[in-house]
């Protein structure tokens, strides 16, 4: 027996995808998470898995895991004591970062504090010029100053982000040899060597957050680690990353700000298979999980890509998956502000205590109890097992916010839902607006424990054109991790005019990232399959202050094809935009190489054609849009492919419950698919 596991650790439950090899069948699992021990949940899932399955570790050959530990570090503040050397003068880097307010439309709004106060910031006398040219040469005495004011300040590690060292990282490497001879407690981060940027802000700031999250980061992958080893599992061990590649545990540790959107990418890479693969081209994917709830543009299968996603308070510049998050998850506190008006989120309650209607210690009223007082949920048992709805606990939890508010039960917890749902609805919209589509096109792709209780409600606000939910919609990140390829990113400044002199001087380049990123595939992770190589270009018109993103061929930059880059530039600005200027001559700032390795994907079963109408369950009264509705209560497991549900109706399975309104059909799809659109008139 052969096994392959993704597993995705979340706020509130961890979940498993087990893909068997012998026979082609995917089995999952949900266990609760335990923030308080990690790597308690993985032993109870393995345990759980063993007694249902068989499932032998040893016969496990594939293991790759989703984690917010990065990004939860950096939200919660709780990561490493650093301190930040940067050239003389150069000191309120962070301080001044791109002085920009987070809300433009808040006179009250204010910048957050940086990772590192100013009191631990420290100069150097050096310096490189633009051109890479070393100026001034780093002096051992002036670095042991700073090495013993950071020690005196509390410093626990070092940054290192001089000026121009994109260009030319002597400086910085001569420093990070220094303070390993004078300080070699102290870990030091490099920021030529974290991701090598042009701009001295964006490339501080991903270097502050790849130090501030490798202590904690790494002494979870350790325990991760230790858990698997003593489970028996002898398999490599890969880690889920941003970009929604997987990498090994050894990288992982050192190469932290790789894999700070670990969990949010998997999920966005198993609903682009999965859409894929059951023929939806253009999809929405809504993952809504304890904490919060993320949405991304998938087209074609592929999740679109950027740079400065924002993790908590501070936009990361690495290739990430593009995700929109907001904090409207099961688990997020409904509460009263001073001002007497209802508000949910940002807190939630996790997974220890929960929601009230969990039983497991909850007393505040959470998104999951709403939907529970309006009985839309906790029919038959959620969580495989691990959880039985108690609809009266969800009541009391939400009592006193409806005697706050002089209004019922009922309604209260319609109108949790309604601002839930609102909070979505304005994160979606901004992402809409960025990647300039019509939500009308697109369905609405539904995953997370959460996901396909609240997706037909948004999507009726947005007029989508539907609502998709997959057969085992709770533990679709986990798949995202079993089937991710390999994959990583390269980068080099060449800031250099595109035209045919000017890719003269791109070749050398070019070549460099391609050799690093075969050996990164061949010898790192020991890939002997077929590779796959993306070329892109940060490219911009003169004197433009950004750049866009643009796909090119490698042969264009081999040949010097200069006008079939600055074409490829011009159509992509047109697409963004809607106009170009052919004429205007364009610059390319950073050339990117990106290098994959497929790994085996799990084929999705066709499910078994229905032979007659299902009946449902059982009928309950269930609360829609202010009003109680007999609702029909159906289980995942009785469809079949073919049949057609009428809302409102309630469909129960081991890992999530899909509502479905007054007004929506659902249809079951060749692949089991609960495929939801609006009724028409």
């Amino acid at each position: 027996m052969s096994y392959r596991i993704g597993v995705d650790v979340g706020g509130s439950f961890t979940d498993f995808a087990v893909f068997d090899e012998t026979n082609g069948r995917l089995a999952t699992l949900k266990v609760f998470s335990r923030p308080d021990e990690p790597g308690a949940e993985i032993t109870a899932g393995l345990t759980k898995l063993k007694a249902r399955d068989g499932l032998d570790p040893a016969g496990v050959s594939y293991f790759t895991h989703g984690t917010t530990v990065g990004v939860n570090t950096v939200i919660q503040r709780n990561g490493h004591d650093l301190a930040l050397f940067t050239t003389r003068n150069f000191e309120d880097v962070l301080q001044i970062a791109r002085l920009k307010i987070p809300q433009i439309h808040n006179l009250y709004s204010v910048r957050p504090e940086p990772l590192i106060p100013r009191g631990r910031v420290f100069g150097i006398s050096e310096r490189t010029l633009a051109n890479g040219e070393v100026l001034v040469t780093p002096e051992r005495d002036d670095v042991a100053a700073a090495v013993d004011a950071a020690r005196l300040a509390g410093s626990k590690g070092i940054v290192l982000a001089f000026l121009n060292a994109y260009r030319n990282p002597a400086n910085e490497t001569a420093v990070k040899a220094m303070i390993g001879e004078l300080a070699p407690e102290l870990p030091v981060f490099s920021s030529a060597e974290t991701w090598p940027i042009i701009r001295e802000y964006e490339r501080t700031i991903t270097a502050v957050i790849s130090g501030y999250v490798q202590p904690r980061v790494s002494r979870y992958l350790d325990r991760f680690e230790t858990v698997l080893r003593q489970e028996g599992l002898a398999c490599p061990l890969l880690i889920t990353k941003s970009n929604g590649g997987v990498m090994g545990i050894d990288q992982a540790r050192s190469d932290c700000v790789q894999m700070i959107l670990s969990g949010t990418a998997s999920g966005v890479i198993g609903a682009g298979y999965l859409a894929r693969a059951s023929g939806f081209d253009r999809i929405l994917s809504l993952d809504i999980g304890g904490t919060s709830a993320d949405v991304a543009v998938i087209i074609g299968g592929e999740p679109q890509y950027g740079v400065g996603e924002l993790i908590g308070d501070f936009q990361i510049h690495i290739p990430s998956v593009s995700v929109s998050s907001v904090g409207q998850g099961g688990g997020s506190i409904a509460w009263v502000d001073p001002l007497g008006m209802l508000q949910v989120g940002p807190d939630s309650a996790g997974s220890t205590p929960g929601p009230a209607c969990y039983g497991r210690g909850g007393t505040r009223p959470t998104v999951t109890d709403a939907v529970a007082a309006c009985n839309l949920v906790g029919h038959m048992p959620l969580g495989y097992g691990a959880v039985e709805v108690d609809h009266g606990a969800a009541r009391a939890a939400i009592a006193p916010l409806a005697e706050a508010l002089g209004s019922s039960i009922e309604a209260v917890a319609s109108d949790i839902i309604n601002i839930s749902v609102s909070g979505m609805y304005a994160e979606v919209s901004g992402l809409i607006s960025r990647f300039g589509i019509d939500p009308r096109d697109f369905h609405l792709f539904a995953f997370g424990g959460a996901g396909a209780m609240l997706a037909c409600f948004l999507a009726r606000e947005l007029d989508m054109k539907g609502v998709v939910v997959p057969p085992t919609p709770g533990v679709v990140s986990a798949l995202g991790g079993l089937i991710a390829d390999l994959k990583n990113d390269f980068i080099r400044t060449v800031y250099c005019d595109v035209t045919v002199e000017g890719l003269a001087a791109v070749a050398s380049p070019y070549a460099a990232l391609g050799a690093q990123a075969e050996d990164w595939l061949r010898n790192k992770q020991g890939f002997e399959g077929e590779a796959v190589v993306k070329v892109l270009a940060d490219m911009r018109y003169q004197g433009q202050s950004y750049e866009i993103e643009v796909p090119l061929e490698g042969a264009w930059l081999e040949a010097r094809n200069a006008a079939a880059v600055a074409d490829a530039f011009h159509a992509e600005h047109a697409r963004l935009f809607g106009h170009s200027s052919p004429t205007a001559p364009v610059q390319m700032v950073n050339l990117r190489l990106t290098i994959s390795g497929a790994t085996p994907k799990p084929a999705l079963l066709p499910l078994a054609p229905a032979v007659a109408p299902v009946t449902p369950r059982l009928a309950v009264d269930a609360w829609f849009d202010g009003k109680a509705v007999q609702t029909a209560v159906y289980h995942r497991t009785d469809l079949r492919a073919g049949h057609c549900l009428d809302g409102p109706a309630i469909v129960a399975q081991d890992d999530t419950t899909t509502v479905v309104p007054p007004g929506f059909v659902v249809d079951v799809d060749a692949f089991g698919n609960l495929v939801i659109t609006r009724r028409e008139a």
